[in-house]
């Protein structure tokens, strides 16, 4: 993003030398780049996150470690000195324009909130498990990022989230039923993201969701659950590239619904066939699958292709998987160790020249163009 921003600024200057608009108009356009700017997350930022979970984890590694040496009402006090510290300190440094470092302390005192609750738990023996002690860590975390707007508390909430979802769905010892909740705790974030201007949290949720269908498949009905998500992502997919432009004003992702959708259609075209593929005999059903996915998969790059190269890359793997399956699925007991290899490069180099050729005939408009 800073590369983009540098170079929009310098062309800004350039087209006012030029003539080609005015001064105004450039310290408009200006603006409008620096304000965009600040509400993106750039690498030294993301480094600057990173850096403030290190130190986050150091503090609490420490305080941990001398545990029984400290007095009680001093770890409490300490424990709740850094998360005050940190939601305070990141206010002031933001309101001080310096947002990197503000957002950095907001993700400390998280992170001290995350692990104070497993420390005062143990010190005053309360009872609970994991599960509930994230569910506490995310809501704060939630309530946090509503109150101070903050976009990177908001993706730690939806980590958290995740990280709830793969312990309530692993934990074979504890587990009563399967963690429908997370639906729910999926459409409230979803809520949040819109209010903090999260748009890498709306991202991460949707993933979160498909990871969370994809286990739901796995431990219930298979096709009761994917069926329902090709077609979803079909309808989505349509609805984003016919409707760009109103659909993006209500789900604010920045034009990429159609990757989310086109994800989703691939995922559950691939449970499918896993589910009715049969090693020892042609399946018709695997066959009408196939044949689904590998026309989506065109119509996604025809549709929406020339807009997106990381939809026509995502199309280009799922390609790959559907050659890959189709030959392990129908041909596997047909050729022997030598034979695969000879029938591999045949269908990697059936995909490299497919690839090239998209892609060749997806730049040559903007060829034209810039000759013209």
């Amino acid at each position: 993003m800073a590369g983009y921003t540098t170079r929009v600024r310098s062309d800004i200057a350039r087209w006012q030398q030029a003539g080609l608009i005015d001064a105004s108009t450039a310290d408009i356009l200006a603006r409008d780049v620096e304000a965009n700017t600040r509400n993106s997350l750039s690498f030294g930022s993301i480094v600057a996150m990173m850096a403030a979970l290190l130190f986050g984890a150091a503090i609490l590694i420490f305080v941990a470690a001398n545990w029984d040496a400290i007095p009680r009402l001093a770890r409490v006090a300490a424990l709740f000195a850094v998360i005050l510290g940190g939601y305070v300190g990141g206010a002031v440094l933001k309101t001080r324009d310096h947002a990197a470092a503000g957002e950095a302390l907001w993700i400390v005192a998280a992170a001290a909130f995350g692990g104070s609750i497993v420390l005062i738990g143990q010190m005053y023996h309360l009872s609970g498990n994991e599960a509930s002690a994230l569910i506490t860590w995310g809501t704060g975390t939630a309530l946090a990022a509503v109150a101070l707007r903050s976009n990177p508390l908001t993706v730690a909430a939806v980590a958290i989230a995740d990280a709830w979802l793969f312990l309530k769905e692993f934990d074979y010892i504890n587990r009563s039923a399967f963690p429908h909740a997370f639906v729910a705790m999926a459409a409230v974030l979803f809520a949040v993201s819109f209010w903090t201007r999260s748009q890498a949290a709306r991202h991460l949720i949707l993933l979160s969701l498909l990871f969370y269908l994809v286990l739901l498949a796995m431990d219930h009905a298979t096709l009761p659950v994917a069926i329902p998500l090709v077609i979803v992502s079909v309808v989505l997919f349509a609805t984003a590239v016919f409707a760009p432009e109103p659909v993006d004003r209500i789900v604010r992702l920045g034009g990429r619904l159609p990757l989310h959708a086109l994800l989703g259609f691939l995922t559950g075209l691939a449970i499918i066939q896993f589910e009715l593929a049969d090693e020892s005999t042609y399946n018709s059903g695997f066959a009408v699958a196939s044949v689904v996915a590998l026309a989506g998969i065109v119509a996604a790059i025809v549709l929406a292709g020339r807009e997106s190269r990381g939809l026509r890359w995502l199309a280009y793997l799922g390609f790959a998987f559907e050659l890959a399956i189709i030959y392990v699925v129908t041909l596997q007991s047909m050729l022997d160790t030598a034979g695969f290899f000879l029938a591999a490069a045949v269908l990697l180099g059936i995909l490299a020249l497919v690839v090239l050729r998209i892609e060749k005939r997806m730049k040559a408009p903007v060829a034209r163009g810039a000759v013209a």
